[in-house]
């Protein structure tokens, strides 16, 4: 198998589970800023030109493709995770949860947060005479949307007495879906510390054996989170400078 990838939230989620279920992997690390993703050879793999994507060959000797991270996911458990160790038996009511969760994730909390992220760290900054009246809704209307999600999260998981993890009693690839996020509520402008059961429940999935390693890769990105703010202005900058350069493009994650 190789991944395709870079330093994001929806590229940790992958490298996450196949380091948690111990699969040999390669790696291929695309350079978001110089558009590798918009290349004709990655748009062969993945025709939307963002990451991940993951290359692999089925028993038959086929190449196969996969690309969205959910769907990515999905694959690694139905077709690697016989023991079950991050996914449930497919027709069971933990599956269908599970399933459930995840697409709660890449419908709603990563869009979400994704746009926040951009009006509150990569929006264009040379046009700041602009900033306040452009951008203080769209980023009120993504910031407030993501704090609701992060409370139906809460909810959720205050709800579970009995359950350490999004389904059942244990981590799976939902959990490592909604984390991928969750460890960069701070870069939305979101204090985890509202949210107890959330910030309680990151804690355990990061102590699993595995979840930390797929965050390195290909390169640490909780350094992103302990920032201090002068430094993420300065990454902020950059971003949007890059951004602008790029016509307004989006990152490709």
């Amino acid at each position: 198998m190789t991944l395709y990838t870079a330093a994001t939230p929806n590229g940790i989620k992958v490298s996450m589970a196949l380091e948690v279920l111990g699969l040999p992997y390669k790696v291929h690390h695309l350079d978001l800023s110089s558009q590798a993703q918009k290349q004709p050879w990655f748009l062969e793999i993945n025709p939307n030109g963002r990451i991940p994507a993951l290359t692999d060959t089925l028993p038959n000797g086929s190449p196969i493709r996969i690309f969205e991270s959910g769907s990515i996911l999905l694959y690694l458990a139905e077709r690697y995770d016989k023991d079950r160790r991050i996914s449930f038996e497919a027709g069971t009511h933990e599956y269908i949860e599970m399933v459930s969760w995840l697409f709660w994730q890449n419908s709603g909390l990563g869009p979400m947060q994704g746009q926040a992220n951009h009006f509150r760290r990569y929006a264009p900054l040379e046009v700041a005479e602009k900033r306040e009246e452009v951008y203080s809704y769209s980023l009120g209307r993504y910031q407030a949307e993501t704090k609701r999600l992060y409370g139906v999260l809460e909810s959720h998981l205050g709800r579970k007495e009995a359950s350490l993890f999004l389904v059942g009693d244990k981590v799976t690839i939902a959990d490592l879906s909604v984390l991928g996020w969750v460890l960069f509520a701070d870069w939305a402008g979101v204090g985890i510390d509202e949210f107890p059961h959330v910030k309680a429940w990151e804690e355990r999935v990061c102590r699993i054996p595995g979840v930390i390693r797929g965050t390195e890769v290909p390169k640490k990105t909780l350094d992103l989170r302990h920032m201090a703010a002068s430094e993420k202005d300065e990454y902020a900058r950059n971003a949007a400078a890059w951004i602008v350069g790029n016509g307004g493009k989006e990152e490709g994650s």
